[in-house]
């Protein structure tokens, strides 16, 4: 018997006639003898929502209690879910974050995973249930409820297949898999049906969305296979791409694929010493708050001095 890891986002989920096709999807795989466990999105447009209730009544408030209100865009899907699954006869049970003891730090909004408790989950599969687990959020030494940032549900199904020792992570989506380049800019390109996980951890890291970046480095550190599939494809034949060690892939590609991001915000620090440490000191307090730094680019010094470039994302700008 296989455990498997599924992960479907927010345009898989978002209306309660996705929701039972999803549902159908995951009794398909239970019935082939295996044994499943669902990390979800909020529904979409749901988290959107709630940005704005919260911009609408305290833009400025604590980053602990707008945490406690995104993290119930999630917790609303994983209880749709659960009883669409009990409707077409396939036990399920549903898990927050705290319930699945994801344990993380204290970063509120950007919180890192730091472990999983996963026996309570074992438990339940060894009753056959399906699990049904929200994604993007845990819980912190103190018992408050933190969210986990962008890609917070594929870092959150990742992390959970690594835990549970599953043999695959499916991340389902709008696309069948990852392509040379983005299909929608450029009408004629490839399916991958095949990566390693070092092809994508670079893909990621300039700016292709099919998978989050953080999700993809779990995976590459714990090397767990992941599976890029279309939750909008009927059946469970259609394309996909594996993405898994370099060493089971026969082939040598010189170049993969080509990736684009038009949600970067570039840094400049003018005047800064050139000498050691000084790089080191600019970008510890950025890493502290958990803001990931893509591009860094140091200018020839002139007279002791030179400029200091770096990019964010463009939700970490301020």
């Amino acid at each position: 018997m296989s455990l498997i890891v599924q992960k479907y986002g927010g345009t898989s989920v978002g209306s309660p006639e996705r929701i039972h096709e999803v549902a159908k999807r995951v009794k398909r795989w239970r019935d082939k003898g295996n044994n499943v466990v669902v990390v979800v999105s909020a529904m979409s447009g749901e988290t959107n929502r709630l940005i704005e209730l919260i911009n609408a009544t305290n833009p400025t408030g604590t980053a602990r209690e707008k945490d406690v209100i995104l993290s119930t865009g999630e917790q609303v899907t994983i209880g749709l879910l659960s009883l669409a699954l009990e409707n077409i006869d396939c036990s399920a049970r549903s898990y927050t974050g705290s319930q699945a003891n994801i344990r993380t730090d204290n970063a509120f909004s950007k919180a890192r995973i730091s472990g999983i408790d996963e026996c309570k989950m074992r438990d339940d599969l060894d009753k056959g249930y399906v699990l049904v687990v929200a994604g993007f959020q845990g819980v912190d030494d103190e018992g408050n409820i933190t969210t986990l940032g962008r890609g917070g549900s594929d870092t959150t199904a990742v992390a959970l297949a690594v835990a549970l020792k599953a043999d695959e992570c499916q991340i389902y989506t709008d696309v069948d898999g990852v392509y040379t380049t983005d299909p929608r800019v450029v009408s004629n390109a490839s399916h991958i049906p095949k990566m390693g996980l070092e092809e994508m951890l670079e893909m990621a890291s300039q700016g292709s969305k099919v998978l989050q970046i953080r999700a993809v480095e779990f995976a590459y550190k714990y090397n767990m296979p992941i599976r890029v599939l279309s939750s909008f494809d009927e059946g469970d034949d259609g394309k996909s791409t594996l993405v898994t060690r370099e060493e089971d892939i026969m082939e040598e590609v010189l170049v993969r694929g080509v990736a684009f991001n038009r949600d970067e915000a570039q840094l400049t620090v003018e005047g800064v010493p050139d000498q050691p440490g000084v790089a080191s000191k600019i970008l510890s307090a950025i890493s502290d708050a958990n803001i990931e730094v893509d591009m860094i680019v140091q200018n020839v010094s002139n007279e002791g001095l030179t400029d200091f470039t770096f990019t964010v994302h463009r939700n970490d700008y301020e």
